[in-house]
């Protein structure tokens, strides 16, 4: 899901073309390759860090950086993003193009995957017409195996003239012969060794125009590659070449001519801009048929025939969507299932805690305003918190990661292709959805993977609709106390993971609707061509994800929220303890939203808790709480049961729970998330959409729905 606390908030920053060294000696790699080849696993290996990976395109969508040693030299190594070709035609590929082609590094080091070489070949041939200085890594050497696929890494190298090694990602043994090829690696010589052969037309039109852009450019940049470059006529690359080198060269009157030259005899035969791409492209993948075809041999052709039968059910129209939905549900059955005594024994020891902390503070002669705002403000909210969120997120995350590791990600966004296409969205937003469960703000770096930039926008103002981790707490909650909890024990379970899992649906049912209307209003077009990469089912590497999932994933939502929790605490304690007019400021916002509040099936201080929850979705239950007790504080419930009693003496119903679960639904997002959105969209007018949007359809939903509670219950 993308979830790590380098992909959320201030974290979702990259580094762009910055590079960060140590020290003035070190050298830099940039690590490349396609999508899914073990980019950022190697990456791992190598600098120790805890880059998440996954089994589905895109999980990179900015540059990471790390640190590592070898036995002579010590190198910072740039993790980019997966990339199909320098030719970039999305946000996360014109990043890792402009690095590859412009950033001040020593070397490549371009991953490929061995069960699909040739494929992946087509990004190497582009990246050696740019640099000499490459290190080729065959990585997933084990999985060829599997699949009686056999490389000859001597002929490859001998093919492209550049060093060429084989790895298993996750075996320390190819990690230290890596290191020992990155020392060879920077003695390499940087100019192009390698050239391809286009047809005899392009290449008289590379004469004609080469002279003249050598003169102008000199040894910056290759001048075959820019030549090419400027024939293709990109009018982003166009602007990068430009601040590279510091000027226009097309302004210069030498190069001008020489251009208009070259174009002057592609024209006679007809060639334009656009068939001269199909020209280039058509040439590189040629050469790329032609070193796997001496490279690589195929023992068994029909290696993939499982894939296959498995992939013809999985993403059928007919069994495609019920197995995603049973997989939905039986996930939070699980998470339900697993986090009630966790929950509850977590629960009594923190509050229990409580007392300690009374007992010192009392020891200290502590002024009993200190005690509350630490403790009967701060600390209870932030117990509530680690108890309610800890349990569950501790359950769905592995079991989340679990399908995300066996490849079945990619099956989804591929069922949700034809809606979306039917919205004029793109398919791709299934898979930023799917990041939103775990973070909204690292849903939003996810639409970085969507090329088309009103797409994108489209996901971003959409993705709010996904229930995000901090969300899961109040609708588990509220499901087990209103509706599930007189169902008898496996029953109980059951019921609450269903209706769980419709109110998901009603997420993405709203997430087609407006982005429907939003293709359809402020942001028309037509859906663009979505092409995905379905990733091989793999084996889930379980002692991994579940040490990953805790520590990286779990454990940084839960610091997050805490840190949230407790400002919060102490602000609300303050609120429900300072008075004006013999009436606590709490009270005072209570009210006054109170009127219309009870339109939408509310009350004030569910509405009040909703605005104060702003810093995270987490602290809403508990400002509910607190706000209801007259002491300003959150009571220590030994039961769901204890809890529906004060909700229901404050005059709570089944309709009232409905309400306040649809609202939790779609209201406005977070604050970590707005401000990702900013910073993702360039724009506060974006921004404020983005709030605006969910929060209408929220408001609209609870006020049809509890009309329609007054008209027929």
């Amino acid at each position: 899901m993308g979830l790590t606390r380098k992909s959320t908030g201030k974290g979702a920053i990259d580094l762009g073309m910055g590079i960060l060294r140590r020290h003035p000696s070190d050298h830099v790699i940039a690590i490349a390759g396609n999508p899914n080849v073990g980019k950022s696993t190697l990456f791992n290996q190598l600098t120790g860090m805890k880059q998440h990976t996954g089994n589905w395109p895109g999980k990179t969508v900015s540059n990471a950086q790390g640190f590592c040693r070898s036995e002579r030299e010590n190198y910072v190594l740039v993790d980019i993003p997966g990339t199909y070709s320098l030719m970039a035609h999305s946000a996360e590929e014109e990043i890792a193009r402009d690095f590859l082609c412009f950033a001040d590094h020593d070397g490549i080091l371009v991953i490929c995957d061995a069960t699909c070489l040739e494929r992946n070949m087509n990004l190497v041939l582009q990246i050696l017409e740019r640099s000499g200085r490459v290190l080729v890594c065959v990585n997933l050497m084990d999985e060829a195996r599997r699949k009686d696929i056999s490389v000859d890494l001597d002929v490859l190298s001998q093919k492209l003239g550049v060093p060429v090694i084989g790895s298993v990602a996750r075996d320390k043994k190819s990690v230290r012969q890596l290191l020992k090829s990155l020392d060879r690696l920077i003695t390499l010589p940087s100019v192009p060794s390698l050239q391809i052969s286009y047809p005899p037309v392009v290449e008289h039109a590379i004469a004609i125009a080469e002279p003249a852009i050598i003169q102008a450019a000199g040894e910056k940049l290759p001048s075959r590659w820019l030549t090419l470059r400027l024939l293709d006529q990109d009018p982003l690359l166009l602007e990068k070449i430009q601040e590279y080198l510091g000027e226009d060269i097309l302004k210069r009157p030498e190069v001008k001519d020489s251009l208009s030259l070259a174009w002057e005899h592609l024209g006679k035969y007809g060639i334009t801009p656009s068939i001269l791409k199909d020209r280039l492209v058509s040439s590189l993948t040629q050469r790329s048929q032609e070193i796997c075809c001496d490279a690589v041999s195929f023992h068994n052709p029909d290696y993939s025939r499982p894939d296959r039968k498995l992939d013809q059910i999985l993403t059928s129209p007919v069994f495609g969507y019920p197995i995603m939905l049973g997989m939905l549900a039986f996930i939070f059955w699980l998470t339900i299932s697993g986090a009630n005594y966790p929950s509850q024994l977590l629960s009594d020891l923190l509050f229990k805690f409580q007392d300690t902390l009374t007992y010192l503070f009392q020891a200290a002669h502590a002024p009993e305003w200190l005690h509350g705002i630490l403790v009967l403000g701060a600390y209870r909210v932030l117990a509530w918190v680690v108890a309610v969120m800890l349990p569950p997120m501790a359950i769905f995350f592995p079991l989340f990661t679990l399908l995300e590791d066996a490849g079945i990600l990619p099956r989804i966004a591929y069922n949700l292709d034809k809606p979306f296409q039917l919205c004029r969205a793109c398919g791709k937003q299934a898979l930023t959805m799917a990041m939103g469960f775990g973070c909204n703000a690292a849903g939003i770096v996810g639409c970085r993977i969507i090329d088309s930039p009103r797409e994108r926008l489209i996901a971003m103002l959409t993705n709010n609709f996904v229930p995000c981790n901090g969300r899961f707490p109040t609708l588990i909650a509220l499901i087990s106390i209103f509706f599930a909890g007189s169902a008898p024990g496996f029953w109980k379970n059951g019921l609450s993971a269903l209706i769980l899992t419709g109110f998901v649906l009603l997420g993405i049912l709203m997430t087609f609707a407006v982005s429907k209307l939003l293709s359809s209003t402020i942001l028309k077009g037509m859906s663009s061509s979505f092409t995905l990469e379905l990733p091989p089912y793999r084996r889930p590497q379980i002692g991994r994800i579940l040490i990953r999932s805790l520590f990286d994933r779990t454990l940084f939502v839960l610091g997050r929220a805490a840190a949230v929790a407790a400002p919060a605490g102490i602000l609300i304690w303050i609120m429900a303890n300072v008075t004006v007019g013999d009436v606590s400021l709490l009270s005072h916002c209570n009210a006054f939203l109170d009127p219309f509040a009870r339109t939408l099936g509310l009350d004030g201080v569910i509405l009040t808790a909703f605005l104060l929850g702003l810093p995270a979705n987490e602290i809403i239950i508990p400002i509910i709480l607190m706000s209801y007790l007259s002491q300003g504080s959150l009571a220590d419930f030994e039961s769901l049961g204890q809890l529906k009693e004060l909700l229901v003496n404050q005059g709570w119903t089944w309709a009232t729970a409905v309400s306040v679960m649809l609202f939790s639904l779609m209201h406005w997002p977070c604050t970590t998330t707005l401000l990702t959105i900013r910073k993702e969209s360039g724009s506060w007018k974006w921004t404020v959409l983005a709030c605006l949007i969910p929060t209408a359809c929220g408001i609209l939903t609870c006020f049809l729905f509890h009309s329609a509670v007054q008209l027929f219950f």
